[in-house]
């Protein structure tokens, strides 16, 4: 099969993991016989550079024709150390999901047994742990009316959601929970806020028709201490724009290292896959930036793809890094390997998954994995 791919490594280390990624799909092409084509565009802060314009209309264009997009990061220090600045790289994302329709994003959280002792949280606490986070992604305070008053002293947010909203989602958030272990929780502030009960109504009425998914409800700030306290407990939760950012990111500790935690962005047509990392300017060009999330939102392209033999392939090839140690510094401080070095054994141990006669003394001097 052939896919048509579009490839917004963006900015800071975007370029260098987002090349990882492409080493990965390349190897699936390869062992299942697809074609990926890639087609590079700008967007973000190297987007401004070059046309002024954080999200030029070739990218949109591009990435409508495509089959999904292949997303880096984007953020650069001089627009993030300067708050007046008329034009930033995040108003490229925001209008890119929203040119998309990319109404979803979805944020798999996984407590790897590898790296537990990585995370800040004891082990007792975060053992088991595996969740799917639904967050809405074009509504809500992000995208409602903006003021500032005219001297200056008072500025406000409108927040507001439809029906319409609320239900496209939640019926994606329903099915996934059916195909894991069956239990939704939906992260509201209904005690509080006008949208939340209408969130809370509206999905109460949506569960009736998945009659083997147990729904439960928490209020943000409980929620936001469950996945401190418990976050085992979790198995798919489903929230609006605001709470899914916070508690999305609250939860990437779980896991040991930022490094791991991929996300796609799904609509009604093309879908978008990214790391959750950021650019991370301190690591560009150093070749250590962990790219696994990078890879691993390849894999969640390729489920999106309807090619799941070769998203496990992914899978079980960053599964086994891990229990090999062939890391970056992040998460293998003591022998880290480069981007590079990790993306290769990746690609390689996707071509030869039953290749069981490593040389190890060649891994760790970091040349080829397989004899």
């Amino acid at each position: 099969m052939k896919f048509n791919i579009a490839l917004l490594a963006g900015d800071g280390i975007g370029p260098e993991v987002t090349e990882q990624a492409v080493k990965a799909l390349d190897a699936i092409a390869d062992v299942y016989d697809h074609t990926f084509k890639f087609t590079k565009a700008l967007v973000g802060a190297c987007a401004i550079d070059e046309t002024g314009n954080p999200l030029p209309d070739d990218t949109i264009d591009l990435c409508k024709e495509s089959d999904a997009v292949l997303f880096g990061a984007i953020g650069h220090p001089k627009y993030d150390n300067d708050p007046s600045a008329k034009v930033r790289p995040e108003q490229g994302l925001l209008k890119l999901r929203k040119s998309l329709g990319l109404f979803c994003n979805i944020r798999p959280v996984k407590a790897y047994e590898r790296l537990i002792e990585n995370s800040p949280l004891k082990k007792e606490i975060i053992s088991g742990t595996d969740i799917s986070i639904y967050r809405e992604l074009t509504g809500g305070i992000y995208f409602g009316d903006k003021h500032l008053s005219d001297d200056g002293q008072v500025a406000s947010d409108g927040c507001s959601y439809s029906v319409e909203e609320i239900s496209r989602i939640a019926h994606l958030a329903f099915k996934e929970a059916q195909n894991r272990r069956k239990k939704l929780t939906l992260v509201d502030k209904a005690n509080v806020l006008e949208t939340s009960r209408l969130w809370r109504k509206t999905v109460t009425e949506i569960a009736k028709e998945y009659d083997d998914v147990a729904l439960d409800f928490l209020f943000v700030d409980n929620a936001a201490m469950q996945m401190i306290l418990n976050p085992s407990q979790f198995d798919v939760i489903l929230t609006e724009n605001l709470f899914g950012d916070i508690i999305s990111d609250e939860a990437s500790v779980i896991g040991g290292s930022i490094g791991l935690l991929a996300s796609a962005s799904v609509g009604s047509t093309v879908g978008m896959f990214e790391p959750i990392h950021g650019s991370f300017p301190q690591a560009t060009g150093k070749n250590i930036a962990n790219p696994l999330a990078s890879i691993l939102s390849a894999a969640m392209m390729l489920r999106h793809l309807d090619l799941h033999k070769e998203a496990d392939a992914i899978e079980n090839a960053v599964e086994k890094s891990l229990e090999l140690g062939i890391t970056t510094g992040d998460i293998n401080p003591k022998k880290p390997f480069t981007t590079t070095k990790v993306g290769d054994f990746i690609a390689d141990y996707i071509t030869h998954p039953d290749d069981t006669n490593r040389n190890f003394n060649n891994i760790h001097m970091g040349q080829s994995t397989i004899i």
